[in-house]
């Protein structure tokens, strides 16, 4: 294991100012150990819960999505060349699944509106349980197909402060042992990391408790350094988006929580603002942040946020979104290293709007989020 510590808003519609009061670092409060994680709060939504038997389910190949189909059958996926897009596709994924239940039934129309998510390559997301049976088969996978692993990271305690994604590792050590086993199971293998939706934000924002505060700033810290231990790891520390909070109101935090050992941040992650608007947003960021690079999400944000409905949940299965820019490391820009699909294009956001619960397939929403796209 590694590391120790001493002793609100919604996504992409909260200010875009510090949340004001006096932000305090680390060494500014008194330790408080670990605490159980609350469940009265509120948060985003974008990650589905471990699943029972989802090792075996790895171990045969299969992604923790669910697509609603059983074996891939259909034409086999395309994906584009490896300068253009380094990252695996799943070919069990649920969009791949999709597709071919779709074949299956003679919809060519609608498996051929899905096969435009299946064909890309998009992040797995590891599930609490057997973390590194997980990793260890997403990146095998990854290595046989001379790809490199996507993952995304997402058990911080506390997580999502109670909202559709509540939960998280049930303390500092589970979550550092946690850490840990994603790190074997990653070995010497290519891959790259999305630390953490949101655990940044919801610190600066005010969602999360303050007695928690000084905790994940440690072990945000402690989780980069960990991950950094494997040779071919690469890690992004989690930043918002353009439409939470100000550069001005993050960039102390970031440092707090270990961006300085990170190989860049992530922006706009199961968000939707347009490429621009977060492109901006990262170079603001980066310039104060030792002009560290950066990725972007453009997974859904194909015709940027939606603007209407209920201010609080215009990011949770909005209607009307679209596919945005295919994942390609050829940004055309230096401080931009990718775009990719870190949300999982056709997964829930919660269980808002007719949506299942959060991470689980929504096929209606994938077709529209396809069919939507330019």
């Amino acid at each position: 294991m590694y590391g120790s510590y001493s002793r609100r808003g919604h996504r992409g519609t909260g200010s875009t100012g510090a949340s004001g009061g006096v932000r305090k670092g680390p060494g500014d409060r008194k330790g408080t150990g670990d605490r159980k994680r609350p469940e009265d709060r509120k948060g985003r939504a974008s990650f589905a819960v471990a699943v029972a038997g989802v090792t075996a389910l790895l171990l045969a190949g299969c992604t923790s999505g669910d697509g609603g189909g059983g074996d891939t059958k259909g034409p086999p996926l395309s994906q584009r060349p490896k300068a253009e897009d380094p990252y695996w596709v799943n070919p069990d994924g649920g969009a791949a699944r999709q597709a071919a239940a779709y074949e299956e039934k003679g919809d060519s129309g609608s498996a051929a509106l899905i096969r435009k998510i299946a064909e890309q390559p998009a992040a797995e997301w590891i599930v609490p349980d057997n973390a590194e049976a997980q990793t260890k088969g997403f990146t095998e996978a990854a290595a046989k197909a001379d790809r490199d692993a996507l993952l995304v990271l997402y058990n911080i305690p506390h997580r999502d402060c109670g909202q559709f994604s509540k939960g998280g590792a049930e303390d500092g050590d589970s979550y550092r042992a946690w850490v840990d086993q994603v790190a074997r199971g990653i070995g010497d293998r290519r891959a790259t990391v999305i630390l953490e939706p949101d655990a940044v934000l919801h610190l600066v924002d005010g969602c999360t408790p303050e007695e928690f505060h000084e905790e994940r700033y440690h072990l945000l810290k402690g989780a980069v350094e960990r991950l950094k231990r494997q040779p071919a790891t690469t890690v992004y520390l989690d930043a918002g988006n353009a439409g939470w909070q100000s550069p001005d109101a993050l960039f102390e935090p970031l440092q707090w929580a270990g961006i300085g050992a990170a190989d860049g941040f992530s922006v706009n992650v199961s968000n939707f603002y347009t490429t621009e608007a977060s492109v901006d947003f990262g170079k603001r960021l980066s310039a104060k942040v030792g002009d560290k690079p950066f990725v972007v999400d453009t997974s859904r944000n194909g015709n940027g946020p939606y603007t209407k409905g209920d201010s609080g949940e215009k990011w949770c299965n909005p209607p009307g979104r679209a596919l945005g820019e295919r994942p390609t490391v050829r940004t055309g820009d230096p401080l931009v290293k990718a775009y990719l699909w870190i949300k999982r294009p056709g997964e829930s956001d919660g269980d808002c709007k007719g949506g299942p619960k959060a991470g689980a397939w929504y096929a209606s929403y994938a077709l529209d989020l396809a069919r939507n796209a330019r």
